[in-house]
Parts: structure tokens; C-alpha cells; sequence
């Protein structure tokens, strides 16, 4: 079974969802972190599509949350290594692949089967899970997003300028808003949770109560 949080860059889906899952105990899926190891990937094969499509079909791509969310390609794990600003710079791209979301959405859904998940993304509600029993759309001010995405940066002490952080949310809105296949969008059943009006705890609790409401956890 699954929840699913949807929303832009820096909208704090990610974050509130990992709250959510050690809240209510369950699982936790971050989707945008599999694209991330794809695009490690593309940029390893010296970003030629032949070559990364070759890697992508026999790469053994696998994951575990124990408190974070750990991704690893061949048993290498690149859980850091998949934040780096040169992987922002291409994930949309990859993402839009048909072939890459092919392979990433056959990924997660062979994961949910068993158990109860909360998974963050661009498209889980509209188009990947869009049976989920439980959907949210969290979005954001544009200033209160690249907020936090620098704060994220700079807490893994990784130096980006706030204009650039605005350039790149701005940039990655665009291709995932108006890609041709899954673009970003609401759901029409999901719930829609403004985080720049919330404080951090807030939203997480907002959410576990919605969830409580829609499913009988075990």
C-alpha cells in the first residue's frame, strides 16, 4: 500500500515525508533519488545515451531506509554522491525519458507490494500510484523554496549562490511542469498543503492525521 506526496523542487516533500514515515513506522520511498542514481549513471557513461542505456538495462539499482534513505548502483552506494549540484543540472532531463521513467516506476512499484509506504515525486499521484490510497500536493513560495534547498547545500557543505538556486528551481519547474510525458501537476484527489504557511511540524502532523484517517494502519 502507498501514500504519496507530490510537489516541485524545495516544496519539503521529501523531508516531510521521512518525518511521516518515522512518525507512523512505515516505509519510506524517495523517487527523486532514484532518478538522481539514474542521472549518476548517465553522467558515468560520459553522458552518451548508447552507453547509459546499455548501463541502465544490466544495473543492479537498490535501496533501504534505516532513518535515511540509502541508494546504491552494483553495490556502490552513492547515497551522497547523488546531491551533488552537477546531478541537479540533469536529473530533470532524465527524468523526462519515457525509458528512464519506464524503469524507475517498474522499480517502485515492485517495492510497495508489500507493506505500507510513504513516497515522494513529480508524477506518483497522477500517474504512477494513481490508485494510492492517500495523496498530498505540498508547494511552496518560490523564496522559501530555494531557502531551503541552499540550506540543504550548505549543510553538506556544498557552496551555491541563492540566485543560482533560484535560477535552477526555476529552470527545473519548467521541465517538469511542461515535459511532454507525466508533466508536474495536482491530482485532482490530492490534498493540497501549502509549506510555506505551515512551520515544519505542523505539516508533518497535518499529514499523519490525514493518513490516520484514510487508512487502518497495522
Amino acid at each position: 500500500m502507498i501514500v504519496v506526496i507530490d510537489g516541485p523542487a524545495g516544496s519539503g516533500k521529501s523531508s516531510t515525508a521521512r518525518a511521516v514515515a518515522h512518525e507512523l513506522n512505515i516505509q519510506y520511498l524517495d523517487s527523486g533519488a532514484l532518478y538522481r542514481a539514474v542521472t549518476y549513471l548517465f553522467l558515468e557513461s560520459e553522458q552518451s545515451l548508447p552507453k547509459f542505456f546499455e548501463s541502465l538495462y544490466s544495473v543492479q539499482l537498490t535501496f533501504k531506509f534505516d532513518n535515511e534513505f540509502h541508494v546504491s548502483l552494483n553495490g556502490e552506494v552513492i547515497t551522497e554522491a547523488i546531491r551533488d549540484p552537477k546531478i541537479s543540472l540533469h536529473v530533470s532531463g532524465i527524468a523526462a525519458m519515457t525509458k528512464v521513467r519506464e524503469f524507475i516506476n517498474a522499480i517502485m512499484k515492485k517495492a510497495v507490494q508489500h507493506g505500507l509506504y510513504i513516497a515522494d515525486g513529480r508524477d506518483l499521484g497522477t500517474a504512477v500510484f494513481p490508485n494510492a490510497k492517500c495523496k498530498f500536493f505540498m508547494t511552496a513560495d518560490l523564496e522559501t523554496r530555494a531557502k531551503r534547498r541552499r540550506q540543504e547545500l550548505d549543510s553538506k557543505g556544498i557552496q551555491v549562490s541563492y540566485s543560482e538556486v533560484v535560477a535552477e528551481i526555476k529552470r527545473r519547474d519548467q521541465i517538469d511542469s511542461t515535459r511532454e510525458e507525466d508533466p508536474l501537476k495536482q491530482a485532482d484527489d490530492a490534498i493540497l498543503v501549502d509549506s510555506s504557511a505551515f512551520s515544519f511540524d505542523e505539516q508533518v502532523q497535518y499529514i499523519v492525521k490525514k493518513i490516520k484517517e484514510s487508512i487502518i494502519l497495522e
